[in-house]
């Protein structure tokens, strides 16, 4: 049953912009320049600087509440788990970057360190992400391609081809890590959120499908060249296909048992969740399975299948990037850093939500620029993280990013220590770990539907980014997605929802008249209301639809008088036109003369001129000499503007136009809600006029109709049940008004 509304009352006097802004004393702010910012932000004291190290080093605040009883246990169980997780998917991810497979334990371990000081989430896990990998890969291949002649680059000269493709990787990292960092600097975190939600979605399943063919021919066991550029994909596929006759049958068996145990056993954990402990490490376990089996059984003897190989024991000594990489890496490395940085990011803020702390956006930057020029300079690639990894933290009792600092040690005793034992991989298993890891990110395909249901600009914008990163690349993809994202945001506004609102009986609300039957309509007044900023765009549809919703155009009513005019002037100072006592006009010769020269447009376009005549005309009236003017039946027009936030000039001129040929024809405008942001623009914009008035702008909706009602006591239209009903509107007698009672309430 649902409970009784609380009435209330409230009684004051209706106020227009300008009462209210004399009755209650206005602050006068002064708005900061860019100069003060500048000032603030140069400021240098005690206070200022021990803010602005806790910040650029948030491990100062976080290890000092650190309880070690409570999270120690956890962040060891973590960084354990997530350690063995790490060197898989090191290993694994490398492959999609076309580079040999032990420099993803060097991803694995360099970006972790330097996070672990600089980072502000205390959950993500910092590493190798497929996408970005997927990324790295296709500017090494362009550059150093498996066939034909590599780019010419001095610092080539007497490398092997992996050495070569290791020096475009780490250089492409380097570039990537400045631009995080610049961006850092300069506060440039907000650049994601022009990121949205839909664009990430397709963008990252496109690369699903991506890396879903670029592991194909590791699960066939195939030697497919590396193809870059648009339609990259469907080449690849066509000589997959070419070539699927020679399939490696041992590989594809593996790959096909290894799919359907760890499909098997993710869905066992996801089900299981709440009563295990921690998730059963099934791809750790069959790492380790595999490499028994394949060492054992001697694969690459017997059936020739492609293996991890040799893994150097330690790390190589520090390179300088190449220049002449970075000139030829820049257009790739910049939706590199904002693919890695937004990716990182929405992980890092999911798990910050869900474990109540805050996480800096801009530091975020710092911290990911500064671990992968740090990475890059000991030859890793592009880090940023992975959901599926951040999980394994996350999930077995990881509380700080000590859990990543022990999960970069196990890394490091892999490498300098153990890394021997995975030489017999078959990367036939890498490859099936990716795509079986890949699930996620396919299932996204799935939101189609429901935004194709819900809003079709999104989805637009969805199938854009999905198909240009599909088939141009997924270093064009984020272009195309915002490409799209900017069409589907000048669609919704350029071509907004406008609507005519009406008075709910007994209230001061307004809605829209076609969503409600017991309303209040005023004959002869308009309330339009546009639910969108207005700027240059718009503007046009603006001044349409208002037009439209009146039922007239107010430049052809104008035009139309003006020249009526002009030939009622002729016509009495010829004597064919004669006023009568009762001030009616007749004509004195029988004269049918309906066309005459319109004369200058300009001139018909300016106010009537009615100083000339003995009295007033009445346009709606019939007129003599078979002059038609059309009727206008409204005298009064308020523009709710609650949700127009901002004008543009463009649009305040063609604002100004609009309600100019309004006032012309006879027509009070009043606009309302306005924001004072708004209202201070059209000061300085030298919108007023002796037109166009201040005192035509209120408070609120009610304010103005309750002002349109003391002006013109006219006839009220009330519509209940689709059944209109006329009754005369009585004389207001106060300037104030109770919200109570905002109707009278007639008996008929």
């Amino acid at each position: 049953m649902r409970r009784p509304a609380h009435p209330y009352s409230v009684n004051r006097p209706v106020y227009s912009e300008d009462s209210f802004s004399e009755e209650h004393q206005n602050i006068c702010r002064k708005h900061k320049t860019l100069q003060d910012h500048v000032k603030v932000y140069l400021r240098c004291d005690a206070t200022r600087v021990k803010r602005v190290a806790c910040s650029l080093l948030p491990i100062i605040q976080w290890v000092r509440l650190y309880n070690v009883k409570k999270w120690l246990v956890g962040d060891l169980v973590s960084g354990v788990s997530t350690g063995l997780v790490s060197v898989l998917q090191g290993l694994a991810y490398c492959l999609l970057a076309s580079l040999p497979p032990w420099y993803g334990l060097y991803t694995a371990f360099f970006p972790v360190i330097i996070y672990f000081f600089l980072g502000t989430s205390r959950h993500i896990s910092v590493g190798a992400f497929p996408v970005l990998s997927l990324m790295v890969g296709s500017v090494v291949t362009r550059l150093v391609p498996d066939e034909g002649p590599i780019a010419n680059i001095t610092g080539f000269e007497g490398l092997t081809k992996d050495e070569q493709r290791v020096m475009v990787a780490a250089s492409v990292t380097f570039l990537m890590g400045i631009i995080q960092l610049a961006f850092g600097l300069v506060q440039a975190g907000f650049i994601v959120t022009y990121l949205s939600d839909v664009l990430i979605s397709g963008y990252t399943t496109a690369a699903a499908i991506h890396i879903l063919v670029s592991q194909l021919k590791f699960v066939l066991g195939l030697n497919i060249k590396n193809y870059t550029g648009p339609l990259a994909l469907i080449y690849t596929l066509e000589e997959i296909f070419a070539q699927i006759e020679n399939s490696n049958i041992a590989s594809l068996v593996m790959s096909a048992i290894i799919i359907v145990v760890v499909f098997i056993v993710k869905e066992l954990n996801e089900r299981f969740k709440a009563k295990l402990p921690v998730p059963l490490p099934i791809e750790v376990a069959i790492t380790v399975i595999a490499c028994g089996v394949s060492y054992a059984c001697k694969f690459v003897e017997k059936y020739d299948v492609d293996v991890v190989g040799k893994i150097p024991v330690g790390y190589e000594p520090p390179m300088a990037p190449s220049v002449e990489i970075f000139k030829l890496t820049v257009m790739d490395a910049f939706p590199m850093a904002i693919v890695a940085f937004a990716v990182a990011y929405s992980v890092a803020k999911v798990y910050a939500i869900k474990h109540e702390y805050t996480i800096d956006g801009n530091q975020e930057l710092i911290a990911f620029g500064v671990s992968n020029i740090f990475g890059a300079t000991f030859r890793s690639f592009a880090a940023s993280t992975a959901l599926s990894r951040t999980a394994v933290q996350e999930s077995t009792g990881g509380k700080t990013q000590v859990a990543g600092l022990l999960s970069a040690i196990i890394v490091m005793i892999v490498t300098i220590s153990i890394g021997f034992l995975l030489e017999p991989l078959p990367k036939a298993v890498l490859g099936a770990i990716v795509i079986i890891n890949l699930k996620g990110m396919l299932m996204q395909m799935r939101v189609v539907g429901f935004l194709w249901k819900k809003d079709r600009p999104d989805c637009m914008v969805w199938l854009m980014t999905f198909g240009g990163s599909l088939l141009l690349g997924m270093d064009l993809g984020i272009p195309v997605g915002l490409a799209a994202e900017l069409l589907a945001l000048v669609f919704r506004t350029q071509f907004p929802r406008c609507s005519l609102l009406a008075n709910i009986s007994g209230t001061d609300i307004y809605r829209d008249c076609k969503d409600y039957r017991n309303i209040f309509a005023p004959s002869g007044v308009k309330i339009f209301r546009i639910s969108t900023p207005i700027y240059f765009a718009n503007v046009e549809f603006f001044r349409n639809k208002l037009n439209e919703y009146l039922g007239f155009n107010p430049l052809r009513v104008l035009r139309k008088r003006n020249k009526a005019l002009q030939k009622i002037k002729k016509l009495l100072k010829s004597g064919e036109l004669q006023i009568t006592e009762k001030g009616l006009l007749y004509m004195t010769s029988n004269s049918n003369e309906d066309s005459d020269d319109e004369g200058n447009t300009e001139d018909l376009d300016q106010p009537s001129d009615y100083k000339d005549l003995p009295l007033q005309v009445n346009w709606n009236a019939e007129l003599p000499a078979n002059m038609r003017v059309p009727k206008v039946d409204v005298h009064s027009v308020i523009l709710d503007f609650a949700a127009v936030s901002f004008l543009d000039i463009s649009a305040i001129k063609g604002l100004k136009s609009a309600l100019k040929e309004l006032i012309r024809v006879e027509v009070d405008v009043y606009i309302v809600a306005c924001d004072r942001y708004v209202l201070e623009k059209l000061h300085s914009c030298s919108f007023f006029d002796d037109e166009i008035k201040t005192s035509m702008f209120f408070l609120s909706l009610h304010d103005a109709m309750l002002h349109v009602m003391e002006n013109h006591p006219i006839i009220l239209e009330y519509n209940t049940l689709n059944e209109k009903v006329s009754c005369v509107s009585p004389a207001l007698t106060s300037d104030s008004f109770s919200f109570q009672v905002l109707w009278p309430e007639t008996k008929l």
